[in-house]
Formats: C-alpha cells, sequence, structure tokens
C-alpha cells in the first residue's frame, strides 16, 4: 500500500535523476540535430525538418499508448520497472548512432536513415520516460512532496542538458588543422554520441535501480481484461474527460506554441538584436544551471505557500512577463545600447532570473497533473498515472512545430535577410522584428496562464479524493 509521507531523499534523487536522460536527448535534437544533418553531413535542411517533424508526429501518437500499456502491465517488477530496465540499452545505442550515421551515406541519401534514427531515439526515450515520470504520482500522495520530487526531475533534466551541450560544444567539437570551426567536425559528433549514450544508460539505470526498492509500495495493476484498441481509448477518453485535464491541455498547448516561437528565435536575438558574441550566448546558456538551482527551491516554497494553482498563475504571470520586457524595453529605447558594457551582465541576470521563474511554473504545472490521478480514480475506479502524463507530452509535441512555423512567419513580415551577418540587418528590420515577435508571444504565454484558471484540484480537494479512496478500500 502506498504512503501518505515524505519520499526519502535517496528515491527522490533516483527519480529526478532519470531526467538526465530526456535532458541530453532533448538538448542534443534541438540544437545540435539540424546543423549537424544540414551543414555538416550536407542532407538539404527541408529534408532535416520533415524527418524530425515524422519523428515527432509518431513519438507524439506512441505517447498515449505507452502510457496505458505501462499503466496495466502486470509483472514482479511491477507497472513501470520493466520499461524502464527494457529502453535502457536500445534508447543509448540508438541515440549513439544519431551521431554516427552510415559512412557510405552522405547528402539527401541519408533521409530513410535520420528518419528511421529519430523515430526510433523518440520512441525509446518515450518508453522509458513516461513509465518513469508517472511514478511521482505513486511513491507519494502528498499534495507538496509531489511538488519536491518533481523539482528534482526538472532540476536534473534541465542541468543534464545544459552540461551536456556544454561539453559538446567546449570539449569535443573543436577545431583540428583542418577544421577551423569546431561545429563542422564530423569526429567530434562521434565523440558526442558516444558520451551522451553513456550519459542517457547511466541515468536510466541509477533511476530503475534507485527507485527499485519502491516497487512493493506502488499501486497494482487492474485485474486482467480483454484488451482491444476500442476499449484502451475508450477508458483514456473517459480518463482524461475532466475540467481540470483540459485546463491543463490547454495551458500545455498554447505553451508549446509559445516555447516553439521563443527556441526558434532565441539565437536571432542573442545574435542579431543584442549583438552578443558566440561567448556570451555560451554562458547564458550555461546559466541556466543556476536557473535550475533557484527553481529547485522556489516551486517546493510556492506550493507550500498559496498551492499550485495559484503559485502557477502567479509565478507564470511574472515569469512570462519578464521574458520578453528587456526587448520591448529596447524598443522603447529604455534599454542600454549594444555597445554598452552593462548590457550583457543586465541581461544575463535577467534570463537567470527569469528562466529560474520558467522552471518552477513547469514544476508547479507537472505537479498539478499529478493530482488528476486520484481525482479520475474516484470517477472511474482505475489508477492511470502514466496516461495523464503521456497525454500532456502527447499535447506538447503535436503543437511544437507550430510554434516553429509562427516564428518563420514573424521572420517573413519583418523581411528579415537570409544569410545576413549581425552589421547587415538593417534596424528598421529589427524594429519590426521586435513589435511583431512581442505581442506574439505575450498573447501565447497569457493565454497558457488564463487556462489554467480552469483547474480545480486545490488542497482541500485532492486531500477529500484521498479520503473517498480510502473509504472505498
Amino acid at each position: 500500500m502506498q504512503a501518505n509521507t515524505a519520499v526519502s531523499f535517496s528515491r527522490k534523487m533516483a527519480y529526478g535523476f532519470g531526467a538526465v536522460a530526456f535532458g541530453v536527448k532533448n538538448n542534443g535534437f534541438d540544437y545540435f540535430f539540424l546543423i549537424f544533418y544540414s551543414q555538416v553531413m550536407g542532407v538539404s535542411a527541408y529534408l532535416v525538418s520533415l524527418a524530425l517533424m515524422i519523428a515527432l508526429i509518431v513519438d507524439a501518437l506512441s505517447d498515449p499508448l505507452i502510457g496505458y500499456l505501462s499503466d496495466n502491465t502486470r509483472s514482479h517488477w511491477g507497472r513501470r520497472h520493466p520499461f524502464m530496465y527494457g529502453a535502457a540499452i536500445p534508447a543509448a545505442i540508438a541515440y549513439y548512432f544519431v551521431w554516427n550515421p552510415p559512412a557510405h551515406l552522405t547528402g539527401d541519401a541519408l533521409f530513410p536513415y535520420i528518419v528511421t534514427i529519430a523515430i526510433l531515439v523518440r520512441t525509446l526515450i518515450t518508453l522509458y520516460e513516461i513509465p518513469s515520470s508517472s511514478l511521482v504520482a505513486e511513491m507519494t500522495e502528498d499534495y507538496d512532496e509531489r511538488t519536491n520530487m518533481i523539482s528534482y526531475r526538472y532540476f536534473f533534466g534541465w542541468t543534464g542538458g545544459t552540461l551536456m551541450g556544454a561539453t559538446a560544444t567546449i570539449f569535443l567539437l573543436v577545431p583540428t588543422e583542418t577544421i577551423g570551426n569546431g561545429m563542422f567536425n564530423i569526429a567530434g559528433y562521434g565523440q558526442v554520441g558516444a558520451v551522451a549514450a553513456c550519459a542517457i544508460f547511466v541515468a536510466i539505470m541509477v533511476s530503475a535501480m534507485g527507485t527499485h526498492s519502491a516497487i512493493p509500495e506502488l499501486k497494482s495493476p487492474p485485474p486482467r481484461r480483454e484488451f482491444s484498441f476500442k476499449m484502451i481509448y475508450g477508458e483514456m477518453l473517459e480518463t482524461l474527460a475532466t475540467r481540470s485535464f483540459f485546463a491543463l491541455f490547454l495551458a500545455a498547448l498554447f505553451g508549446a506554441v509559445a516555447s516553439g516561437v521563443a527556441a526558434t528565435l532565441n539565437y536571432y536575438f542573442s545574435t542579431f538584436f543584442w549583438g552578443f558574441s558566440a561567448q556570451q550566448i555560451g554562458i547564458i546558456s550555461l546559466s541556466v544551471v543556476v536557473s535550475a538551482i533557484l527553481a529547485f527551491v522556489i516551486a517546493p516554497i510556492v506550493s507550500r505557500s498559496v498551492g499550485k494553482k495559484r503559485g502557477a498563475i502567479v509565478v507564470g504571470f511574472f515569469a512570462f512577463t519578464v521574458a520578453p520586457s528587456p526587448i520591448l524595453l529596447r524598443l522603447l529605447g529604455l534599454m542600454p545600447e549594444n555597445s554598452d558594457p552593462i548590457l550583457f551582465p543586465l541581461v544575463l541576470s535577467i534570463t537567470v532570473i527569469d528562466v529560474a521563474l520558467i522552471i518552477a511554473y513547469q514544476i508547479l504545472s507537472a505537479s498539478m497533473i499529478a493530482d488528476l490521478v486520484e481525482e479520475a480514480e474516484v470517477k472511474t475506479q482505475r489508477r492511470n498515472e502514466g496516461v495523464f502524463f503521456a497525454s500532456v507530452a502527447f499535447v506538447r509535441k503535436v503543437t511544437q512545430g507550430f510554434g516553429a512555423a509562427v516564428a518563420g512567419v514573424i521572420l517573413t513580415v519583418s523581411q528579415f535577410p537570409v544569410g545576413a551577418s549581425p552589421e547587415q540587418v538593417p534596424e528598421t528590420v529589427l524594429t519590426t522584428f521586435g513589435w511583431l515577435y512581442v505581442p506574439v508571444i505575450l498573447t501565447l504565454w497569457m493565454l497558457m496562464i488564463a487556462s489554467l484558471s480552469l483547474y480545480s484540484v486545490d488542497r482541500e480537494k485532492h486531500e477529500a479524493n484521498l479520503a473517498t479512496l480510502k473509504h472505498r478500500d
């Protein structure tokens, strides 16, 4: 029977450390995949983007099914751990081969390969990530302890991905006698694949083994039934048909589009709008580690003080209004010029605080998902942790590409020149670019925050749900 008390430090660490695998994969796919295959391996950029989109769609469609299967698996190792152990070696091997493609394939001939390997990696990481992340709702029923556990998860996920990216650019993707720019070092990418594959394997195994002792305390699967796809998807819809899930669904949708816009245009603002050097951009990237530490402290305090819903709304409002504020202030003539030495430390400081608030918001909203499990169990008499975590992941993945498309529209409307260096972009273009970006991103973020107002599971309702389930037992 699941305990209502605090989770041990070692289990929290093991649960959180498992997110390193997801963070490493995300960092590679988000920042290096396109430039590696298009600029280094010679694949047409549109084909690389198409491959990533196909893999993302396949991965998104598999999410709810993997979540459902992990909810209903019966084994001596419980519902989640067979997936976690089973994914470790295949996921690591597949990720290695992302960065070590067949030597006999070059250019567009690599397209079938990158589609296949991208689908394989995404699916195998999902096979681990959804069952693993779902453990939080089983390891504790406590309202605040769930937030505390997820803060470990987000800290390790953000930090692991950031440090892997820094390791790649500083130590592995280095210039050689014949290659002036380390980003074009093919052998370096091969080394990145080896190091990252080891990190993924270690993260998964540490998490699986570190939480293995909790298996006897976790929830049991439902009784054996005759499965069919109609029954599976019917149960999913019944489980998810709540106002609170709809709130998180909408918030995830708007948030994913906004994140896609912000991520796609991030380097445009750093390079062209602010005129930062590659080294300065690298420092900003590494500052995410400091932000993750701050969020690790902030989120549990907010959860205990004002509750998850109110905390997510307040923290999110500040985070996502601060995010575009330096750009708005520049447009209004209230920020230092690019030549001013105070500009970089000012933007860096704002970024550290803002990203900390953004991560804290993500922790609180993820913890809100966990509390839907008992509400659904009261209604359906089934435990569906995997379905909830998978469904929100599904929304984010399906809509992520729309953000990049919106970013493309902003670039097109502002007539941003292709292939231009910073000094070649007219000031009028940068001004139009900024004035288009700020209202679009603010609108998306505020719609995300407003959606959370529909969420209704607070501390009191959560305790009432637990009491109802205890009375049934």
